[in-house]
């Protein structure tokens, strides 16, 4: 068709009938390929960037990319992905791009080490500039297209829904089980030391047994999110959007400015839940950030490089199988119990408290671990029966308030935020602010935080624990209560949550 010459392109969403279930489930499908490649960052990543020659201090700089890219990324592909006219549907386009994105960055990751070598990086040198550089570059844009694949594929899935709120609540709880597929999958892998054993061509001169295990796991990442993204995007078609005609002079509002559009008319309620959340994630991220590497160097007492660090590695992705299985069965459990202690924001102030006295046990494990070598130096890499139990229990303990965390801010939203008139893609980045913002801080101090006290990963998660506990006073006091009938319904339209 054509236009008159004072007329531009804008977009309106046709609205189809809901999909059959099996639709919801192949694209939910995708999160187990996007939570396995996570899983992997979260476990293996601190650490392999240690064994590339990145000081401790600084390691933490490195992950200021993911909520960087959850800040700005996020918003910019939810407002395209809203408005795209591609023929191919509004959704398809960036869940395709998302996922090629994805098996370039984990390639540039897990052959980091060699292309610094082949470039000309001096493995006797403890730093390897060359394979740091490509690691950092892989790793930015990993984190790029895990936000590129997050938001369009949920909000594939309430386009599905067509509005129908049981469907949306089924394809919420679809997207939250392979969630926790792709977590428990992760993890396993992180764990087994024999995995390169299936592609003896990883390890190289360049490139040890934890490296080669790495690539090995990364391999089986990029295979599991191609099989399950081709799957979906050729049998799952996606609804393209209709143009219509906007007059000349009429100002199409950019994402950014809807963003903050929404933001102004937040109401107390919601920015008061947004404080919350923001201070419970400053307790949240240094257990994301180290708890594989507090496994390594306090609890097993070895440094990058070294088998008893990568022995401790492996036990805390034990640790974070762990903690996903535990996370899986509380999510079945969060309105139940709600209802039990008087209300979901009771609930997550609970947990909080549990979450801070998990911190608190870090300090009682690594303590009982040094004494341990104190008395008997053969202990490097290998803890006592007691002091492996109580690691695996911490992270098993904190799987529930996980859970708690991964839903209930989600549904207080959606009590107290009314619509903005934002798109399904956009409406996801408000919330997110007050995840990505304390992030940021986190990455960028606690690095210097933790050198400051002798290097350790103790001095992060003590400032976890107080930010957890304050979190906890501050649910219960600040958040205003929801009425009964509201509260259930949020929690089932909200189940999911942020990974």
């Amino acid at each position: 068709m054509e236009l008159p010459p004072t007329s531009t392109l804008s977009v309106e969403t046709i609205q189809p009938k809901p999909s059959p279930l099996r639709k919801m489930f192949a694209v939910a499908s995708i999160a187990a390929g996007i939570q396995f490649g996570w899983a992997l960052q979260l476990s293996l990543l601190t650490p392999y960037v240690q064994l590339l020659g990145v000081p401790h201090v600084w390691a933490s700089f490195i992950w200021l990319c993911g909520p960087i890219s959850g800040l700005v990324v996020q918003p910019i592909v939810g407002y395209y992905s809203d408005r795209t006219t591609s023929r191919f549907g509004r959704r398809r386009p960036f869940i395709l791009a998302g996922s090629v994105a994805v098996a370039i960055a984990v390639f540039l990751i897990g052959y980091a080490a060699d292309i610094g070598h082949a470039m000309g990086d001096d493995l006797k040198k403890k730093t390897r500039p060359r394979a740091v550089a490509f690691f950092v570059i892989g790793f930015w844009i990993l984190d790029v297209a895990n936000n590129m694949l997050q938001g369009p594929c949920r909000a594939f899935l309430a386009d599905l829904a067509a509005g129908d709120h049981k469907k949306t609540r089924v394809a919420n709880g679809f997207f939250s089980f392979f969630m926790a597929i792709g977590n428990v999958l992760g993890y396993a892998a992180g764990s087994w030391n024999g995995l390169h054993r299936i592609f003896p061509f990883t390890e190289t001169k360049a490139c040890d047994v934890f490296c080669a295990n790495l690539k090995s796991c990364f391999f089986f990442s990029i295979l599991l999110l191609l099989v399950l993204a081709t799957v979906a995007l050729i049998y799952v078609t996606d609804e393209a959007v209709a143009a219509r005609e906007v007059e000349e002079g009429e100002v199409q509002p950019s994402c950014f400015s809807q963003l903050f559009g929404a933001l102004k008319e937040l109401k107390k309620p919601m920015w008061m839940l947004m404080l919350v959340t923001a201070v419970n994630w400053i307790g949240w991220f240094p257990y994301f950030l180290y708890g594989t590497d507090w496994m390594g160097r306090e609890v097993y007492g070895g440094n990058a490089g070294e088998d008893a660090y990568a022995a401790g590695v492996r036990a805390g992705s034990l640790g974070l199988m762990i903690n996903a299985i535990v996370l899986g069965f509380m999510s079945l459990a969060v309105e139940p119990l709600g209802r039990i202690v008087g209300g979901v924001k009771t609930l997550w102030g609970i947990v909080n408290f549990i979450l801070a006295i998990g911190f608190v046990m870090t300090l009682v494990i690594t303590k009982a671990a040094e004494h341990q070598r104190r008395w008997d130096p053969a202990a490097v890499g290998h803890p006592s029966a007691a002091v492996k139990v109580g690691s695996l229990v911490f992270f098993g303990v904190l799987g529930i308030p996980l859970a708690i965390n991964f839903s209930v801010p989600f549904a207080l939203a959606s009590i107290y935020c009314s619509s903005s008139g934002a798109g399904q893609g956009l409406s996801l980045g408000v919330l997110n602010l007050a995840i990505v913002l304390p992030q940021m801080v986190v990455s960028a101090l606690s690095g210097p935080w933790d050198n400051l006290f002798g290097g350790g990963n103790l001095p992060a998660f003590m400032v976890g624990a107080v930010a957890a506990a304050l979190s906890a006073v501050m649910a219960i006091i600040l958040l205003p209560t929801p009425e009964p009938a509201e509260e259930a319904k949020a929690a089932n339209m909200a189940s999911g949550g942020f990974h």
